[in-house]
């Protein structure tokens, strides 16, 4: 995982599973980012309609993490609650 400025050894197993979740929903972000920026700039429409495909699943993967973080991290939960 990036940014351990503790040490993995000093961490609880339930850190370590929501930092795997929340490095997962970093990296479906940036896919997502990705797959926009190619969309964008790709002339082939059929390239162009796979790449929108894709993008969304990575939108679809995004939802599934942030469900499960909420699930499993009451206090995000709650900030998500408080700003709805």
């Amino acid at each position: 995982m990036t940014g351990e400025h503790e040490g993995r050894e000093n961490l609880s197993e339930e850190t370590k599973t929501l930092e795997r979740a929340r490095q997962s929903l970093i990296e479906e972000l940036e896919a997502v980012n990705w797959y926009q920026e190619r969309v964008e700039n790709v002339e082939d429409e059929e390239l162009k309609d796979i790449l929108e495909h894709n993008r969304d699943e990575e939108k679809e993967h995004v939802a599934m993490l942030m469900e499960w973080i909420r699930e499993n991290d009451p206090q995000q939960d709650r900030e998500f609650e408080d700003h709805d």
